[in-house]
């Protein structure tokens, strides 16, 4: 049986953590926060008192945390304590250069690690249906695999440190401001009289088509899974996404690369979670450009 440590237990987190669990993984975890480890207890991970009683006798250790100064100060408190045998995964979404130091903290101790942050949201967790966007080593990420797989549909190795998050924030730039345009053209229809139907019918068999549309449109009752279905009840919270865009200015930045709809998408989100929306999801930033908030 595969010997997990699971690192952060938030609603990503727990819900990976407890796929890992149904698919027959012996998943020892740890949060900070006891209403995390309660929940996560419950679902069938073995909760213990500290980080380092999760990764007593792991194969893997998975760490799933909010930002790379969290990911950089777990790995460097774990590393030292874990056995050479030990696979590091950092599913976390954070920036590129925190990403690069984990695997230098790795390598300088002879580990193996990997980053490899998600696409999905909490939705495709609990289902195991998530994307997983690698970096690292090859070596790294084929030993990964027999996890990786038990928690997602795919996991692509996209080169080495610091380029799985680079995909992943790309990703996210384009999620964030197509979710924009999708929003716009609603209200757009809207005013000019346009059923939501009759748009979503359009555009799903059209030039405009994209996920945002299909999968996850921002207007109700067009497709199964949307929040917009359950008053915008995050999957993915704007916050998130809001933090995501900033990381791919940062790295745009660092690249001499020029993004200006991912600027201009970021400054939106930044309105919307200021105005109450960040705990939301991401699609509910209809609401703002509807008017409503």
């Amino acid at each position: 049986m595969i010997k997990v440590g699971f690192i952060g237990l938030g609603a990503m987190g727990s819900a990976m953590a407890a796929t890992l669990a149904r698919a027959g993984v012996a998943v020892r975890g740890f949060d900070i926060s006891a209403s995390c480890r309660d929940k996560a207890s419950g679902n069938g991970v073995t909760v213990v008192p500290g980080a380092k009683d999760a990764i007593e006798g792991a194969d893997v250790v998975v760490t799933m945390l909010p930002a790379g100064k969290e990911v950089l100060e777990v790995w460097t408190e774990l590393l030292p304590r874990a056995s050479r045998e030990t696979l590091f995964v950092d599913c976390s979404t954070i920036d590129i250069e925190s990403a690069r130091k984990m695997h230098e903290a790795a390598h300088s101790l002879g580990l193996r690690s990997l980053e490899a942050p998600v696409s999905g949201g909490v939705a495709g967790a609990a289902a195991g249906a998530l994307t997983f966007m690698c970096g690292g080593e090859t070596a790294a990420f084929e030993a990964a695999g027999p996890v990786l797989e038990k928690m997602g549909r795919k996991a692509l190795h996209c080169g080495g440190p610091g380029l799985g998050q680079a995909a992943k924030l790309c990703n996210n730039m384009i999620l964030g401001a197509t979710m924009i345009v999708t929003c716009e053209a609603f209200v757009l229809g809207e005013k000019l009289g346009l059923s939501h139907r009759a748009l979503f019918d359009a555009v799903s068999s059209s030039s405009g088509q994209s996920w945002s549309m299909t999968s996850y449109c921002p207007a109700p009752g067009l497709t199964p899974s949307s929040p917009a279905n359950n008053e915008y009840r995050p999957g993915f919270t704007a916050a998130l996404m809001l933090k995501d865009l900033r990381l791919a200015q940062r790295a745009a930045a660092s690249a001499g690369a020029s993004a200006p709809l991912g600027a201009m998408a970021e400054r939106l989100y930044e309105a919307y979670a200021a105005s109450d929306g960040g705990g939301a999801d991401f699609s509910g930033i209809i609401k703002m450009i509807r008017g409503e908030s």
